[in-house]
């Protein structure tokens, strides 16, 4: 290459002498290079592809056929299983290397099979304003661990037109929760959207049924929703692509409200939220590319009106009472009046959010409610919630008391009991009468006569 730099000068009519003087090299050099047309490469060794076999090579099968069953499989899931059951010494990125390779091709081939040459694709679709919302929970684990409770998980509902959210957090999804947390969202908002999208909730579903099929609503679903006057739309089986708007609201919350920071209340998890709700409501949306607070001015007016009266949703169970006069409900005990049940006897446990009511079965007598006793409901496992006033005329000890009486004395006793006063030590002594009381002595005949020994020595 250092000569070819001089091939302008050779083609200007300098000699191959002069040239090599000054590469130091010899001008049957010179000319050597100077004659090559076109680019001249430094020599390759001849390649030794296929000359010895990759380790992986021999693991090709195991690993098309671990794709063709799942063709997502991580690289690394594939090395450790087969270094832990097949014996494999390669490295890591040998495996990588035929990755590459080998998944391209087992798509292609899993293409070609497929009947459904639509699957993996979904229909983009916008709404109106006011017109749907989606709802989704979060799992938040053991945020309030420390502070007793147990798993938190984060109620969470966007309007679909402008991306308005809103969450709040709670220690249960039970039925009575999770529509109000429904409540608490509408108030919110300021309204109620046509329709709410849901995924298969046991709380909304009352039973699941093959794909195609109408699914059955949950009565109380039924009636919360014709209540405040919005349509039920629940997803098709395997279909998280129809809710990703509110999927995607789950993971801003946990990137921006919960991450890098403790708390000691659900209330203090609701606060933080809010704080930064307004943070969000500014921000543009890559999507609609508007800024969220004045897309939401239109949709939030598009709500429908708020009912005068809530919906008051309960989950009732059967309970029995015990002998104190408690029941037991969500690993908490609750009190009951003692004077109104008795024990074995079966009642109905009417489950709010934040409040528990129990009822007797029947009424009575005409005209007597079947309210039994109404608890604010505990926050945290194994509380017990009582009221004092549930076990008035039961016993409660304050009768029992003890005393510490002299032993009676007998008229052959001649040893006087002397006045010890208050010292407890001499009047323990003292009441210690029987080394002071003679013993008689008899002899061992006496015994056997006793005993009907006769003349036994």
């Amino acid at each position: 290459m250092n000569v070819r730099r001089f091939r302008p000068l050779h083609e200007a009519g300098a000699s191959y002498a002069e040239i090599a003087a000054e590469c130091g090299c010899d001008w049957r050099t010179v000319k050597k290079y100077l004659e090559i047309e076109g680019v001249a490469l430094p020599p390759r060794a001849p390649s030794r592809k296929g000359c010895q076999p990759q380790l992986i090579t021999m693991f090709a099968p195991l690993v098309d056929a671990w794709l063709r069953q799942d063709v997502t499989l991580k690289g690394s899931v594939i090395h450790e299983r087969l270094v832990a059951e097949h014996g494999f010494t390669g490295h890591y990125q040998r495996v990588k290397m035929y990755l590459a390779e080998a998944r391209p091709r087992v798509e292609d081939e899993l293409a070609e099979r497929d009947e459904n040459p639509l699957r993996g694709l979904h229909r983009r679709f916008e709404v109106v304003a006011g017109a749907q919302a989606q709802v989704d929970w979060g799992d938040e684990g053991g945020l309030l661990a420390r502070a007793g409770a147990g798993t938190v998980y984060s109620f969470h509902m966007t309007l679909s037109f402008s991306r308005d959210p809103f969450c709040c957090f709670t220690t249960s999804m039970d039925m009575a929760t999770f529509w109000d947390c429904h409540r608490r969202a509408f108030a919110h908002f300021g309204g109620v959207p046509a329709s709410v999208v849901y995924d298969r909730t046991k709380t909304v579903v009352k039973r699941h049924v093959a794909p195609g099929q109408a699914v059955p609503i949950h009565p109380e679903a039924a009636a919360f929703a014709e209540h405040y006057g919005f349509v039920i739309d629940v997803l098709a089986a395997y279909r998280p692509t129809g809710k990703g708007r509110v999927e995607r609201q789950v993971q801003i919350v946990r990137d921006h409200v919960l991450a890098g920071r403790s708390f000691d209340s659900v209330a203090e998890l609701d606060d933080t939220f809010t704080a930064w709700l307004p943070i969000r409501r500014a921000q543009t949306h890559r999507t609609h590319g508007q800024v969220i607070a004045v897309r939401a001015e239109p949709d939030r007016a598009a709500l429908g009106a708020l009912p005068q009266l809530p919906y008051l949703v309960t989950d009732k169970y059967l309970r029995r009472v015990g002998k104190d006069c408690l029941i037991s409900f969500d690993a908490s005990l609750y009190s009951l009046p003692a004077r109104r049940v008795r024990a074995g006897q079966q009642v109905e446990v009417r489950a709010g959010a934040n409040l528990i009511s129990i009822h007797a079965l029947t009424a009575a007598a005409a005209g007597v409610s079947t309210l039994l006793a109404a608890h604010p409901r505990a926050t945290a496992r194994g509380s017990w919630v009582i009221d004092e006033r549930h076990w008035e005329g039961l016993p409660d000890g304050h009768t029992r008391r003890t005393l510490v009486e002299a032993p009676p004395c007998s008229a052959d006793d001649d040893v006087p009991v002397p006045d010890v006063g208050p010292n407890p030590l001499a009047a323990l002594l003292a009441r210690n009468r029987a080394a002071a009381t003679p013993v008689g002595r008899r002899s061992l005949a006496s015994y056997a006569a006793a005993a009907g020994l006769g003349g036994a020595r």
